[in-house]
């Protein structure tokens, strides 16, 4: 069986939050242990699904600890720590390793659009800043700046860099990558997580997984089981949810919207210039989950 240092049935966790924007750290465990206790060995905190766009060092720093101490041992930890300031993200990773993370998510560094070269310095520093595993998030949708295949081939050359999350799609690209390279690969976009294990990924980074880790997890033993056929089934059940789930700029509001509404965190507040799900939203949501048998 495949074992990796990230885990493979993986949620990028939404970071709850109280009615006044503050952040319930009761909630952030009863969350990672509700995700730990239905099919994940993987925990992403402080990624773009958990807002860490609008949160400080300081309360990334107090999540993680929260995860870690709810269910750091059962699952896999991974620390989002990826900024556009280099300097920045060497601080992070320093801070979240220090709190007990398992492994960093590096993201490329987003509107300043450096040069691929400033993109492998950039990795260089902050997988060097620590002694953890890390895991590059490919997502020029959201960076603005993809990474070139060359640019991965430099960056499996870094001892700690294992893996890479994909939400480019560049899948003939990447086939090769994987060929060519020691890297693990994961998806990073929910609509094709059948497609990237069909392919030789090792797992998910999910969304949609707050709601079907029991099932992405049954998907993933499926594939290794060569039993296409079962995958397909649970892919073709959970294309409702996934279109529920999926259909706004950004999966934390829905994520959110799910989790408060089964009672697993208290409210789906979330920062602006995010806004949580309209009633039309929440109806939509409801019906997905319902569809696809997860309500």
């Amino acid at each position: 069986m495949t074992t990796t240092p990230f885990g493979r049935m993986v949620t990028a966790m939404v970071t709850p939050m109280k009615p006044d924007g503050s952040i319930d750290y009761e909630g952030v465990a009863r969350l990672a242990n509700h995700l730990v206790d239905n099919g994940h060995d993987g925990l992403v905190v402080n990624g773009t699904t958990g807002e860490s766009a609008t949160t400080t060092d300081e309360e990334n720093v107090e999540t993680v600890r929260a995860v870690v101490d709810a269910v750091g041992d059962r699952c896999a930890v991974t620390a989002g720590v990826g900024t556009n300031d280099t300097a920045h993200s060497v601080r992070a990773a320093k801070a979240l390793a220090a709190v007990g993370a398992d492994a960093v998510l590096v993201v490329t560094p987003y509107y300043n659009k450096p040069t691929q070269a400033g993109i492998v310095e950039h990795f260089k520093a902050v997988v060097g800043a620590t002694d953890l595993p890390a895991m590059a998030y490919d997502i020029p949708g959201r960076t603005g700046t993809p990474l070139a295949s060359d640019t991965i081939r430099e960056l499996a050359k870094i001892d700690q860099m294992l893996a890479v999350k994909d939400a480019k799609g560049d899948f003939f690209e990447a086939t090769k990558l994987m060929n060519e390279t020691d890297l693990l690969w994961y998806s990073g976009d929910d609509v094709s997580n059948l497609i990237w294990l069909s392919l030789g990924a090792v797992g998910l980074v999910s969304v949609v997984g707050h709601v079907a880790g029991n099932e992405f997890r049954a998907m993933i033993d499926a594939v290794d089981a060569g039993d296409l056929t079962r995958a397909r089934e649970l892919h073709t059940r959970l294309i409702p949810a996934i279109d529920a789930l999926m259909n706004t700029s950004q999966g934390a509001i829905m994520a959110k919207a799910a989790m408060a509404d089964k009672g697993v965190i208290d409210s789906d507040f979330i920062r602006l210039p995010l806004l949580p799900a309209t009633d039309d939203m929440r109806a939509r949501l409801r019906e997905g989950l319902s569809e696809s048998g997860l309500s």
